[in-house]
């Protein structure tokens, strides 16, 4: 997590919680000629766009006062989605047990530069999965790039 993220993060977490959504990530990212702030939120019941407006509205002007961001930028708030994208310890642990797809820099031992499988196990330096080609495998987490649920119907 950059540090704009984390502190757009603090910034805003509390407004969003007690407004009734869980703030599930802050991204700041770069998506072709443009800068995008993206607010996550989540809900038992499911995001609509009324929700993303509404937590929208709650947070634009603080993000804005606190003038983090030098650049133009564009806020967007969203869903996680069905498949969702797992940055952070605490989401990571919520789907032990789930099937995810580990996306790495290079390839590994295995000569594979990615892995589904389930999550059984998060550590401080490693995550562990189940997978049926390989069985168990411990990724060191600096040769990863990306973790995601994976949807199934």
């Amino acid at each position: 997590m950059s540090k704009i993220e984390e502190k757009i993060e603090e910034l805003v977490k509390d407004r969003v919680e007690n407004i009734g959504y869980e703030l599930y990530d802050v991204l700041y990212l770069k998506e072709g000629t443009s800068k995008i702030l993206r607010i996550v939120i989540h809900n038992e019941k499911g995001i609509s766009i009324d929700d993303c407006e509404k937590v929208n509205n709650e947070i634009k002007d603080i993000i804005d006062k606190a003038d983090l961001i030098e650049e133009q930028y564009f806020l967007e708030v969203s869903s996680p989605g069905i498949e969702r994208l797992l940055r952070k310890d605490w989401q990571l642990k919520k789907f032990i047990g789930e099937e995810v797809e580990i996306k790495l820099f290079k390839k590994d031992d295995t000569g594979k530069k990615s892995h589904i499988g389930n999550l059984i196990n998060v550590l401080d330096d490693a995550l562990e999965i189940e997978t049926n080609e390989n069985g168990k495998l411990k990724l060191d987490r600096k040769s990863i790039s990306q973790v995601k649920t994976i949807y199934k119907e």
